[in-house]
C-alpha cells in the first residue's frame, strides 16, 4: 500500500511542474480593435516567445507579416502545422501565407551570420553558441483583404504538450492609409 501512495505522491508533483498560463490568445481585446499596435509578443512555455510584427504593404493590396520566435539554447519547438493563416474575425479561414523566407541566427552572434532555411522546419531549436536563436519567418498574403482579419499560426509542441499560440489581430486604419495591428 505504501508504494502505491508514493507513486500517486509522485505523479501528483509531476502533474504540478507545468505552470504555464497563456496570457489573452486573442490579441483584440474590443470589438473595434481601434487601437494601433507596433507588434505583439506571445510567451510560451520553457521561455520561447514569438513576435508579430505590424504588417508591410505589398502593391498589390496584400501584406507582408513578419514572425519571430525565440528558442533559448537548448530549448526545442515543434509546429503543429507548417499553415500560417489569416481569416475573418474569429472566423473561417481565408488565405494561407506564402513563406518568403525563414532567417536563423544566435542573437549573441553577428548579425550578418545568418541560415537561411527554405521551408517551415518541423523543429526548431536553440544552438549552442548563443543564449537565444531567432528565427524569422517572412510571409505574404497576397491580394485584397478584408478590413480587419486574424493572423493565425499554428500551436507549438513542446516537451510533448501542445501550446495554442496567440491569435494576432490586424485591421486597416483609414487615418493611417495601410494596415496595421490592432488590440
Amino acid at each position: 500500500m505504501r508504494n502505491w501512495a508514493s507513486l500517486a505522491v509522485l505523479l501528483t508533483l509531476a502533474a504540478c511542474g507545468n505552470d504555464y498560463q497563456p496570457v489573452q490568445l486573442y490579441q483584440a481585446t474590443t470589438p473595434a480593435c481601434s487601437k494601433w499596435e507596433e507588434g505583439s509578443t506571445f510567451a510560451l512555455p520553457e521561455n520561447i516567445t514569438v513576435t508579430a510584427t505590424p504588417p508591410i504593404a505589398l502593391p498589390d493590396g496584400g501584406v507582408e507579416i513578419n514572425v519571430v520566435y525565440m528558442v533559448p539554447r537548448g530549448g526545442m519547438a515543434q509546429f503543429t502545422s507548417r499553415a500560417f493563416k489569416i481569416s475573418a474575425p474569429k472566423g473561417p479561414p481565408l488565405a494561407n501565407g506564402e513563406l518568403v523566407t525563414i532567417y536563423r541566427r544566435g542573437t549573441e552572434g553577428r548579425p550578418e551570420i545568418v541560415d537561411v532555411i527554405e521551408q517551415v522546419p518541423v523543429l526548431m531549436t536553440g544552438i549552442g553558441t548563443s543564449d537565444t536563436t531567432q528565427y524569422r519567418f517572412k510571409l505574404h498574403f497576397k491580394g485584397k483583404l478584408p478590413e480587419r482579419f486574424d493572423f493565425m499560426l499554428p500551436d507549438m509542441k513542446i516537451k510533448n504538450e501542445r501550446y495554442p499560440v496567440r491569435t494576432f489581430t490586424y485591421r486597416y486604419f483609414e487615418d493611417r492609409k495601410t494596415y496595421g495591428m490592432c488590440s
